[in-house]
């Protein structure tokens, strides 16, 4: 998204905001990005209302319990939840139980964050069904294999 003329990179951290997309790359690894879009156009309308949701979400803290609502936002719900919003679904939900969850690191954020209680039925979607969506086509990547 441009602001001012300059590219921004809309995200989930703390809080929901616009990051310019300079400093947003400066915190990845080794320059790495790949951007996508999806193979079909969005109409005009659905552009209109993806950005409407954007700024509905705008300020929004960061979800650490990845909780199904529209309160506090993590990183891949948001995508969802924006393009949803615009009339594609990216890819099918899960729930957090699907996921495999014995790695013992795994295991302590998931008591610190739950304690005994994990949600194992809470909707939630993975940054990689995103990434890996039909819908969507790489467009740009950095640096080139």
């Amino acid at each position: 998204m441009f602001r001012s003329g300059q590219p921004y990179v809309f995200e989930a951290v703390q809080p929901v905001k616009f990051t310019p997309l300079a400093n947003w790359l400066a915190r990845g690894k080794g320059g790495h990005f790949v951007a996508k879009r999806t193979r079909k156009p969005l109409s005009a309308s659905a552009i209109a209302t993806f950005h409407r949701q954007a700024q509905n979400y705008l300020g929004k803290p960061y979800d650490l319990t990845f909780e199904w609502t529209d309160t506090r936002m993590y990183c891949s719900e948001l995508v969802w939840k924006l393009y949803k919003a615009a009339g594609v679904e990216l890819a099918p939900l899960s729930r957090l139980g699907s996921f495999d969850l014995d790695d013992p690191e795994v295991r302590r954020v998931l008591k610190r964050r739950y304690g005994n209680t994990v949600p194992l039925d809470e909707p939630v979607i993975a940054p990689s069904a995103i990434f890996d969506s039909p819908l969507l086509t790489t467009v740009s990547k950095e640096p080139s294999p």
